[in-house]
């Protein structure tokens, strides 16, 4: 597996991880026992999510620049 693929399935595998952490939170604030750290390992999660995701973002970009032409 190449690396583009490996951080395209890290990044879907992180939207599941985070929505179940944020669901778990949703439950811990329902039941009165929600701690700081709870809440770090929704924000940890995010983001790890926010760089690769910014990283499938402009790779088409840096293909493109990586190619020699324009981006117009």
């Amino acid at each position: 597996m190449n690396w583009n693929k490996w951080v395209r399935q890290t990044h879907r595998w992180l939207s599941i991880a985070f929505t179940v952490v944020v669901i778990v939170n949703g439950v811990a604030v329902a039941r009165g026992r929600y701690t700081s750290r709870l809440g770090l390992s929704a924000v940890f999660v995010l983001a790890l999510q926010f760089f690769t995701g910014l990283y499938l973002f402009v790779l088409p970009y840096a293909t493109r620049w990586g190619n020699g032409r324009r981006a117009e």
